[in-house]
């Protein structure tokens, strides 16, 4: 079980996305500058995104995405769930055949439980923290090191 970068970059765009909202659309060449992400794989995820009816887009000069709700209505889980993004630690992808074709029909693992479980926390987590939270964090920290520069720079005058 991991978190591919398929989930990860629709996360980061998101987050960018989000940060962007209010001041009209926002181009998905922007992000991809932006953030390091390929173009057309941005396409691929924002395609998929609009369909879960996550973002919109808006067509022309001009155009581009913004978010179709508003950031504390949106989950983590949301984002990672609307690009396909597997969230199951079992071995048999929740099918309760952890020991295959060829085991005892639905015979579960000894540690089916254990892995289910897991799934369940990771979905109820990513379903707890919004966009907004994420937003929120990065606009703390950016805040933060603004102090630090802004302290620095008073240091280096006090000394000269």
């Amino acid at each position: 079980m991991r978190l591919t970068t398929k989930g990860r970059f629709a996360v980061t765009a998101m987050i960018d996305l989000a940060l962007r909202s209010g001041k009209g659309p926002v181009s998905l060449s922007g992000i991809s500058q932006r953030q390091s992400i390929s173009l057309s794989y941005l396409e691929q995820l924002f395609g998929k995104l609009r369909r879960h009816e996550i973002v919109e887009s808006i067509r022309g000069p001009g155009g581009g995405y913004s978010l179709a709700r508003r950031a504390d209505k949106v989950t983590v889980a949301d984002i990672i769930i609307a690009v396909d993004e597997p969230l199951d630690a079992t071995q048999c992808g929740g099918k309760e055949n952890c020991h295959g074709a060829d085991g005892a029909a639905g015979a579960r693992c000894m540690t089916h439980e254990l892995w289910a479980t897991l799934n369940e926390k990771m979905v109820d987590y990513l379903d707890s923290v919004t966009l907004q939270d994420l937003v929120d964090q990065q606009q703390q920290k950016h805040a933060e090191q603004a102090v630090v520069v802004l302290h620095r720079s008073h240091a280096v005058v006090g000394q000269n």
